[in-house]
């Protein structure tokens, strides 16, 4: 391997791993910061979801930016942004700040994600060492994702702040290895303004009203007004992006049916998975008087394993079909998230633990999948575009699923009831995206039939 291509693949999967860290550390973390900071259950829901809300609705603009410049100087940019906002965390003398320091944290994660493909794409020429740069790259990300709420458990302890700390030496030495990178081309490529205002305003205003919906009521007037605002902006970002000669989101990819029903089983996936993490790092505290290690490694048999799944899934792929992962892995979860919310309050702390590793191994089995399906249904020239689609998607699912989960559990009076409540409902709605896959997606099937 060459010098260019070692420093790019290391740089690569360095800033990508801290970016992944950053979305799940800090959920068993949220009751030390609320003890530390005050705060109640919707603000918690800000330090989760205001990281993933920038990050999915500044992706694909973080794509455009990295033509614009170069993806060397946009993922230097990137991480010199995420770093001085981890600062800001770890310095944060109120919830408020903490909100707004992660929120900037998702805008240099934004910059981060498509830009760390990129380098690899540039610097691997030859096929199936770019494959296999790649597939290195997706591990590391999924072993830091994992890892997350372990290594947040190791840290609390120290001081919750530690768990934004961390990001700062990870950072530094990705912005050295990548000053030995070749410089990236610039290519010219138009900012779409109004599409990326109106979809901030949604999705924004979309996540505003799930997580203030359970703590003012959701059939208060500024949360129908919320709602109203995301309906309008998010109606008014498909007329832009369909008028548009160079739209952010090119609406020819939902002309396939497989990649409409893929990007919403992303969705729903990774809402299921981002809302377990942040649910189960409240249960295990506040519910079962856990401390913020021992949560961690409550986590471990689920973060342990996910690796070893997402290893198996092209073998599976390449016998049955892309659908069957994507099916099993629906159900895996389906299963996990049922046997949860059906366990007693004093049910033992391993069988709920265990019970946790059917979701999240689920969900490594669903997305590469989904991931590689995609990638074959959308057109070439659009390849590149679709796969930043597929984790705007992603990202987006994880903000929701968060908003979503604690808005219910806020809104009931017992914790465990809404908390039941969350699991048993999309897990519901992943049996029927079990069932849409298999009946739209399994060989034998058009796949591009709108």
């Amino acid at each position: 391997m060459k010098t260019n291509q070692r420093a790019a693949l290391i740089s690569s999967m360095l800033s990508f791993a801290v970016v992944a860290l950053d979305a799940q550390i800090a959920n068993v973390a949220l009751p030390s910061i609320k003890n530390s900071l005050g705060g109640d259950l919707s603000q918690l829901q800000w330090v989760v979801s205001g990281y993933t809300l920038m990050f999915s609705t500044l992706l694909l603009f973080g794509g455009t930016i990295a033509d614009r410049i170069g993806s060397r100087a946009a993922n230097r940019n990137g991480v010199i942004l995420f770093v001085l906002a981890s600062i800001a965390c770890g310095l944060a003398p109120s919830m408020e700040g903490l909100i707004v320091a992660r929120f900037i944290q998702g805008i240099g994660a934004a910059l981060v994600t498509p830009t760390a493909l990129s380098l690899i794409r540039e610097a691997f020429d030859e096929p199936k060492a770019r494959a296999k740069a790649i597939g290195l790259w997706a591990v590391g990300g999924a072993v830091a994702a994992a890892a997350g709420p372990i290594l947040g458990g190791l840290l609390v302890p120290l001081d919750w702040r530690f768990i934004f700390f961390v990001n700062v030496p990870i950072g530094i030495v990705s912005l050295i290895v990548i000053s030995r990178v070749e410089v990236s081309p610039r290519k010219p490529a138009k900012f779409d303004i109004p599409g990326q205002i109106t979809a901030v305003i949604g999705l924004g205003s979309l996540t505003f009203a799930c997580i203030e919906g359970g703590k003012f009521g959701f059939s208060s007037p500024m949360i129908l007004g919320a709602f109203a605002l995301s309906l309008v902006s998010i109606a008014t970002f498909i007329r832009v992006q369909a008028k548009s000669k160079n739209p952010m989101l090119p609406l020819d990819l939902f002309k396939s049916r497989s990649i409409s029903i893929a990007l919403g089983i992303a969705l729903v996936t990774m809402s299921a998975f981002y809302g377990l993490v942040f649910m189960q790092g409240l249960y295990f505290q506040q519910e079962r008087g856990y401390s913020a290690l021992v949560t961690g490694l409550l986590f471990l048999p689920m973060a342990a394993t996910t690796p070893f799944t997402n290893g198996y899934v092209a073998r599976v792929a390449a016998r049955f079909g892309q659908a069957t992962p994507i099916v099993a892995g629906l159900l895996s979860m389906t299963f996990g998230l049922v046997a949860i919310a059906s366990l007693p309050n004093d049910a033992p702390i391993w069988l709920v633990s265990i019970c946790m590793i059917f979701v999240g191994n689920g969900g490594a089995f669903t997305v590469p999948a989904i991931a590689a399906l995609i990638l074959e249904a959308a057109p070439a020239h659009l390849a590149g575009t679709a796969s930043g689609v597929l984790n705007t998607f992603r990202q987006l699912g994880g903000s929701l699923g968060v908003a979503i989960f604690g808005a219910i559990a806020n809104i009931s009076v017992v914790f465990l009831t809404g908390l039941r409540t969350d699991y048993f409902v999309i897990a519901g709605i992943l049996a029927v995206a079990a069932l849409l896959a298999y009946g739209f997606m399994r060989p034998g099937v058009n796949k591009n039939n709108a």
